[in-house]
């Protein structure tokens, strides 16, 4: 496994990189919101916005109304949207630790693994992603420092999506969330990983969650946070 020491960090100027990882439905964004409360992390949720609205269309809902048309175009995107989150500047020098919800790392390995297993995608659109993905990463430092796997059962981020009803998620069957649940054990169990990774089970209430992140505060902030 690939680790990246604190020195390499310094030499590259750039903060220390947390990626929340989870199924849909997880609590990745109440666990985003909580550190918040930190002057030192700069937190970033997954840009749905961008994704219901380029140049007028809305990618993300287009996605769930048809899978095997989509995904190609939806996984161009979301590399791109999760890159410029990922190696953008921090918003002001005081900024030691940047977290934001899922990565590219998950785009290539979690999600275009899954859509080529499922057939969602052709064989020649799988090389051209994978393409893109192993270019980004020869040139550019997307290295992360920590995974925080909010690790969740199936049938309870269904429940807790069909709750929330977000409009375009209205379409998406228990199965899906199954494979996605199988890719992120597939990936984070490889050694395509490249970081550590702390997994807390995320299948209990929020106030349980919340617990264990209040526990792992310092490990998540990589050792050196403040209020």
């Amino acid at each position: 496994m690939k680790t990246v020491s604190t020195a390499a960090r310094v030499a590259a100027k750039r903060p220390f990189r947390v990626s929340i990882e989870g199924n849909i439905g997880s609590g990745k964004s109440t666990c985003i919101k909580f550190f918040d409360k930190f002057k030192n992390v700069e937190t970033h949720a997954e840009p749905l916005n961008e994704w219901r609205n380029v140049q007028g269309h809305n990618l993300l809902g287009l996605l769930y109304s048809d899978l095997s048309k989509w995904t190609f175009a939806f996984q161009h995107y979301v590399l791109l949207s999760r890159l410029n989150i990922q190696i953008s500047p921090p918003s002001h020098p005081g900024i030691s630790v940047k977290m934001f919800e899922r990565s590219v790392q998950n785009s290539r390995h979690c999600f275009v693994e899954n859509a080529k297993r499922q057939n969602l995608i052709e064989d020649a659109q799988y090389h051209v992603l994978s393409e893109w993905f192993d270019y980004t990463e020869k040139n550019l430092n997307v290295d992360l420092d920590l995974i925080v796997y909010l690790k969740t059962s199936p049938r309870v981020v269904w429940e807790r999506m069909l709750r929330r009803g977000r409009v375009e998620e209205s379409e998406i069957p228990l199965e899906y969330l199954q494979q996605v649940h199988e890719a992120y054990e597939l990936w984070l169990n490889s050694s395509n990983v490249g970081c550590e990774v702390l997994t807390i089970d995320a299948d209990r209430s929020i106030e349980n969650v919340t617990e264990h992140l209040e526990r792992y505060t310092y490990k998540i902030l990589g050792g050196n946070h403040t209020n």
